[in-house]
Order: C-alpha cells, then sequence, then structure tokens
C-alpha cells in the first residue's frame, strides 16, 4: 500500500511572504517562495495522520481536500503547531473523537491554550473540537492505526520537545540541538526532514548551516529542509544545496513513505 507525505506547509512562525515584508521572497511569485506555517500529512487509504496543526490548518485542509483524520501528534506547544486546534471541530464533528498524542510536560501549556475545550463550567456555544489527548514520553514507541512512532528528543533552544521517526522517515521541526541519543536513532534513515531557519544563526533554532552539519552526521539517503524564513529563495538555495538535500515547499508529495 502506498502512502505518501505531503508537505501543508514549509514555513516559519510568520509564514512567507511575512506581513509588510517587502523583500525579494515576500514579493516572489515563485509559489515555491510561498510557505504556510509547517505541518505534514501522512497518508494512504487506510488513514490520515497529521504532525502539528499549525495556525493555517483551516487553508491547507481546504487547499488539500483533507475530509478526515485520524490522530494529531504535536511536537511541541508554541502557537504556530497547535493554533490550528480549534478548526479540528469542523472534521470531529462529522467523524467523532480524535486523538491528539502530545509529550506529557506539554499537557498545561496545551490545556491553557485552549482552555474553553477543557473546563467544564463555561458557556459552550459555538462548537468544540471533539478531541482525546493522549499522553507520550520520550524515547517510548506508540501505535496510531498500526503505525509505529517514535519520539525523538530535540531542543529548541533549551527546551526539550519531540520529532518522530516512523519507518523510513525522520521528521524534526524547531530543533536547534539533537543528542547523541537521538542521532543514534536515526543514523543512516532513508528520509530526514529537519529545520533551517536562515542563513544567520538563531537562539533556538537551526539555521543552514547548522542543519546541514547535522545532515552530514546522520548521512540519510534524502534530506529536506522545512521552517525557513523569508530569507530562503527556493532557486537560490536549490542551487547551493548537497545533491541529496532540498529546500521543501508547500505542496510537495513524498510518496515512497514505508511505514513500520
Amino acid at each position: 500500500m502506498q502512502t505518501k507525505l505531503t508537505f501543508l506547509g514549509t514555513g516559519t512562525s510568520g509564514g512567507v511572504p511575512e506581513i509588510s515584508c517587502t523583500c525579494a521572497v515576500c514579493l516572489s511569485d515563485n509559489p515555491k517562495n510561498k510557505r504556510l506555517r509547517t505541518s505534514v500529512l501522512i497518508s494512504n487509504e487506510n488513514l490520515s495522520i497529521l504532525i502539528d496543526c499549525s495556525a493555517d490548518f483551516r487553508q491547507q485542509a481546504l487547499q488539500y481536500k483533507i475530509q478526515n483524520l485520524d490522530a494529531v501528534l504535536v511536537t511541541h506547544t508554541h502557537h504556530d503547531h497547535i493554533a490550528g486546534v480549534d478548526d479540528l471541530r469542523s472534521i470531529t464533528c462529522k467523524t467523532g473523537k480524535m486523538n491528539i498524542y502530545i509529550k506529557d510536560s506539554e499537557m498545561p501549556s496545551f490545556k491553557k491554550a485552549f482552555y474553553y475545550i477543557f473546563e467544564t463550567n463555561l458557556q459552550k456555544g459555538g462548537g468544540l473540537p471533539d478531541i482525546e489527548l493522549v499522553t507520550i514520553k520520550e524515547k517510548c514507541r506508540f501505535s496510531v492505526k498500526d503505525v509505529v512512532f517514535e519520539p525523538l528528543l530535540v531542543f529548541h533552544g533549551i527546551i526539550p520537545i519531540l520529532g518522530y521517526k516512523f519507518g523510513n522517515t525522520a521528521y524534526i521541526t524547531d530543533a536547534k540541538s539533537l543528542p547523541d541519543s537521538t542521532l543514534m536513532v536515526i543514523k543512516g534513515i532513508d528520509i530526514l526532514i529537519i529545520n533551517a531557519l536562515r542563513y544567520k544563526p538563531h537562539k533556538t533554532h537551526l539555521n543552514l548551516e547548522e542543519a546541514l552539519r547535522i545532515i552530514e552526521t546522520i548521512k540519510p539517503r534524502r534530506a529536506y529542509l522545512i521552517h525557513t524564513t523569508h530569507d530562503i529563495d527556493y532557486e537560490k538555495i536549490s542551487q547551493e544545496l548537497p545533491e541529496n538535500v532540498f529546500l521543501a515547499f508547500d505542496g510537495l508529495v513524498l510518496e515512497d513513505i514505508v511505514l513500520n
């Protein structure tokens, strides 16, 4: 059964173009320079799993015709990665309760962000997403519809967050560093998806040089860069990257995903 991974968004928290910016990338006519907030969809005829529910989820769901979801996996609870959760109600009202898998230490911040879903003494007008939070822990594998996911510890600055390994693919976003334990798990993996914010160094995200250095350490068959700012021009960077490294773009589909 063919499984595909669709890049629903590949931009950082501000998206590209950025509001009120008139730089060359923000004004570019190249659709590969238009980046919604970062998220991917893993799908085949039997499953549909979202990693992060971005601030642009509604637009992404309409654009890519997402009719149902089996689950959402959360990397961390910064707003650009979870703000679309409220729009899950359009799906859960038809399909019923949906599991959201989230790191145990991220539960309080998630519930605070969506207090109106979880507090029982509030007026519930307008409808709510019917969700169930499922706790996951670092290095403890779990399954969604028989697909095994392995949480990967990475550091977003000093904050421990999660990436995910599934089958022949590893997905990492918002990392600044990867511990040796994570590097060992994904060494030599077929497909690595990893963030590369911009050219200049950043306190909490990998820049391009750092991301390429990690890719060289892991030695995947192919690597795709995500979570990029308007500093990154698609055509320019595509000429600079090693032959097995690519800048992902919104709508790119990988059709050789192998699960388990």
